[in-house]
C-alpha cells in the first residue's frame, strides 16, 4: 500500500516474502501515513529491551513466547495482540522466532489516556 491510498490491503504472504531482505534486516515496512508507521517483523533471539517515542501495538502471526513489559511477564501467542505506550521498555523472550505486525501511532509521547 502507498501513503495516498484510502483503503486497501496489506498482505501478510507478501510482507513475508519480504524478510530477510536483501541487506539481512528482518522487517518488511508495509505503510507509512502521517503517524502511522506498520511493519512486519521476523524477530530471532536475542531480543534487546526497547523503548519508543510513540504507542506501540504488536499483534502476534507466528510463534510463541514471553513479552516482558512495564514490570510484567506474558505468555504469548498467535491471534494476540500487544499494547505498549510510549517509554515502556519491552522485549520479547523465550522465542525461536517470532513474528509480528508492529504498529507505531500517535505523537511523540504518546496518546493522552481518555
Amino acid at each position: 500500500m502507498k501513503a495516498t491510498d484510502r483503503s486497501g490491503v496489506i498482505s501478510f504472504t507478501q510482507a513475508r516474502a519480504k524478510i530477510p531482505g536483501p541487506d539481512g534486516k528482518r522487517s518488511a515496512p508495509m505503510l507509512h501515513r502521517g503517524t502511522l508507521d506498520i511493519k512486519l517483523n521476523s524477530l530471532l533471539p536475542p531480543n534487546a529491551n526497547a523503548t519508543h517515542a510513540q504507542d506501540e501495538l504488536y499483534v502476534v502471526v507466528a510463534g510463541r513466547g514471553v513479552f516482558v513489559h512495564g514490570g510484567a511477564r506474558d505468555w504469548v501467542e498467535p491471534g494476540d495482540m500487544l499494547f505498549v505506550a510510549a517509554g515502556v521498555e519491552h522485549r520479547f523472550e523465550e522465542f525461536e522466532e517470532l513474528t509480528v505486525w508492529r504498529i507505531y501511532y500517535g505523537v511523540d509521547g504518546g496518546e493522552i489516556p481518555a
